[in-house]
Order: C-alpha cells, then sequence, then structure tokens
C-alpha cells in the first residue's frame, strides 16, 4: 500500500484542517457579534442595493492582489494556474481574522499546494505580494495625507512608518536574501532561478495592480457611506478622502496583528471621516457596515470558490 494512503498519516492533517476551521469560524462569530453591538447603539437605515455594490467594489478590489500573487508564483518558477491561485487567495483572507496573521499564509499555500507548487516556496510569495499591497497603500495615503489633508501629523508620520515597515522588505536584494534564509532547505537550481526573477520590475508590477485595487476599495467604502444614507457629496470631490482612510485603515489594522485590524481599522476611519459632510454618529455606522459587508463578501466568495474547486486534480501532493 502507498505510503501516503495510510489512515495513521491522515488523521493529523485531517485534525489540523479541522483545528483551522474552528478557529477561522470562531473569530469570524466574534466578528460579527462586535460589529452588530455597535450598530445596535445607533439609529441607521440601509440601502440593499449599494451594501451589495459595496461587497462588489471589495472583491473587484482584491483581484489584481490576486493576480499580481499569481504572476509572483509564476516569476518564482511555480506553475500555478490562474484559477487556483485566485481560489487560495479569496478564501486565505479568512485567516486574518485568527490572531497574528499567519493563518493567511497557512490558508492559501496548503490551498494552492500540488505537486507543481512548493508550499514553502508559495508561503514565500504570499509574503511577497501582501508586504508589496501594504506598501503600495502606505505610499497613497502619505501622499495624499501630505497634499490634501494638512494638519494629519500623527497619521502622516503613521503612514510614513507603516510603508517603512512594509516597504524595505519587498526591495528586491532584501526579499531574495530573507527568501533565502526561509527557504535553505528547499534552496536549488530552480528556486535559485526563481528567487533572481524577482527585481523592480516584479515589484513595479505588484504597485501598479494593487494601486488599481485600492481605488476600487475606496470606491466600496463610498457605497457603504450610500448604503447607509449617508448622501455622499460628489464621488470624485470626496474620493481622495476615500482612499486616504481605507489605505491607511487597512494597512494599520494589518501590521497591528489583531484579527481583523478590529478597533484599529475603525480609529483610522474615524479619524477621516468624521468631519463635514458626515457626523461622527454617521461615520461610526459606516465603518462599522464596512466591517460587516467586506466579511460577508468574503464568506460568500470563499464558500463559492471552496465547492468549485473541490472536483479539481491537481495530481498527487508534495512530500
Amino acid at each position: 500500500m502507498a505510503e501516503h494512503s495510510n489512515p495513521r498519516r491522515k488523521w493529523p492533517m485531517l485534525s489540523a484542517k479541522l483545528l483551522v476551521v474552528a478557529l477561522v469560524t470562531w473569530w469570524i462569530v466574534a466578528t460579527f457579534r462586535d460589529a452588530f453591538a455597535e450598530l445596535s447603539q445607533h439609529e441607521w437605515h440601509v440601502e440593499p442595493l449599494w451594501l451589495a455594490a459595496s461587497a462588489g467594489f471589495y472583491l473587484l478590489g482584491l483581484l489584481p492582489s490576486a493576480l499580481y500573487w499569481h504572476h509572483v508564483l509564476r516569476v518564482m518558477g511555480q506553475q500555478a494556474g490562474v484559477l487556483e491561485t485566485v481560489r487560495a487567495y479569496y478564501i486565505g483572507h479568512l485567516g486574518k481574522y485568527v490572531p497574528g496573521k499567519a493563518m493567511v499564509v497557512v490558508l492559501r499555500a496548503g490551498l494552492i499546494r500540488s505537486h507543481r507548487i512548493d508550499t514553502t516556496v508559495a508561503a514565500v510569495s504570499v509574503f511577497l505580494e501582501t508586504l508589496t499591497m501594504m506598501a503600495c497603500g502606505s505610499a497613497i495615503a502619505a501622499v495624499l495625507l501630505a497634499i490634501q489633508f494638512r494638519g494629519n501629523t500623527l497619521l502622516l508620520t503613521a503612514s510614513l512608518a507603516l510603508l517603512f515597515v512594509a516597504g524595505i522588505p519587498t526591495m528586491p536584494s532584501v526579499f531574495r536574501a530573507l527568501a533565502g534564509k526561509l527557504l535553505r532547505s528547499k534552496m536549488n537550481d530552480r528556486v535559485r532561478a526563481g528567487l533572481a526573477n524577482v527585481t523592480y520590475r516584479t515589484l513595479a508590477l505588484g504597485w501598479l495592480a494593487t494601486g488599481a485595487g485600492w481605488v476600487l476599495l475606496a470606491l466600496s467604502l463610498w457605497a457603504t457611506l450610500c448604503g447607509v444614507g449617508a448622501s455622499p457629496d460628489d464621488l470624485l470631490s470626496e474620493l481622495d478622502r476615500y482612499l486616504a482612510a481605507v489605505t491607511l485603515a487597512v494597512v494599520a489594522g494589518f501590521l497591528s496583528l489583531i484579527p481583523g485590524g478590529a478597533f484599529v481599522r475603525e480609529a483610522v476611519f474615524m479619524k477621516l471621516l468624521a468631519r463635514e459632510p458626515y457626523s461622527p454618529v454617521m461615520a461610526l455606522v459606516a465603518t462599522v457596515m464596512l466591517r460587516i459587508v467586506w466579511l460577508l463578501a468574503e464568506l460568500i466568495i470563499s464558500g463559492i470558490l471552496y465547492v468549485c474547486g473541490l472536483g479539481g486534480d491537481k495530481g498527487p501532493r508534495e512530500k
């Protein structure tokens, strides 16, 4: 009998998968509970079509980063398909609701691993994609805060600090050095060639892709404001504020390592949104509703993609 079919070897893997599901489910339920508890304290009404549009903008906003991750995998010599990469990317987002954010890497690398894709290399590629997205977001926030929202010295300083923390590891020479240490046991000619292919061109493509994604996430915030009856002014006149708010809030929440960036994201959103034409109450309602909409969108797309991928044949797993 083949070694991989030994039942004794299956139980630890099955137990680990069930533990991952339990942890993710626990933190998602807690996120919903806290969000609805905050909403129950204020008067608000819902425009469902606007909230559906917000969910659509959010999911579209993640797609450029998913495609960039696929590009990074291919650059690093992994034979990843577009659809399997997108599937792993979206489902992996549920891991951010578990403390430490490491579950994102575990979910993505676990979902995409096969005889064509090395798990450790895939995990390293997740760091490059994610930090590139965060560095791009920090840079956008810093530029907008410096030009359009002068006086927010604390937020500007925070955005520059976040840019430094997220951006330095993505510099090709730094990334190759760090990845080389992490992949020491996996290092071979193919892996070395893959790391050598990570250049400033790769990084520039990542900034272009994730930059487009950030704009779509800003549109998701705008649609959420419309969805809770905020009646925003002309979109173009306020787009810079939405973009500054969503980039800085998401990046700060990510680097805080708090599950889902809870409270950190809300604090940044409130700082930039709670001013004319929005009241503090309306800004809070929109901020909490945005969290709910994004989480629901992640759950729905993850469920669809997970079921769609169950029949896929990836071939034998890597040993």
